[in-house]
């Protein structure tokens, strides 16, 4: 069994309140769950309305699978002409961890 995670890092652009934060990150968020049947929330700086920080997470037992689909949401992320990727932190566990 592989578990992979991501943490993104991100800087929201025009984005002046925590309800326009919420505009633009819950779409990424719906995306990434609609597209690639992935766990996706906002993890972190809740309290901040120009940052952000989504976690994703998968569960497969091919190691390959996981990191595609893991590069795939990444990809996704970086795409956002709303948001400006700051950093990714990418994590793949297995069930001897």
């Amino acid at each position: 069994m592989y578990v992979g995670t991501l943490s993104f890092d991100l800087l929201l652009g025009d984005v002046h309140s925590l309800k326009e934060k919420r505009s633009v990150v819950r779409p990424i968020v719906a995306e990434l769950q609609r597209k690639f049947s992935v766990s996706a929330a906002e993890v972190g700086d809740q309290d901040l309305h120009r940052r952000a920080r989504v976690g994703v997470s998968l569960v497969s037992g091919d190691a390959g699978f996981v990191s595609d689909v893991l590069d795939r949401c990444e990809r996704l992320v970086a795409a956002r002409p709303e948001v400006e990727l700051l950093s990714v932190r990418r994590r793949l566990h297995t069930d001897e961890d």
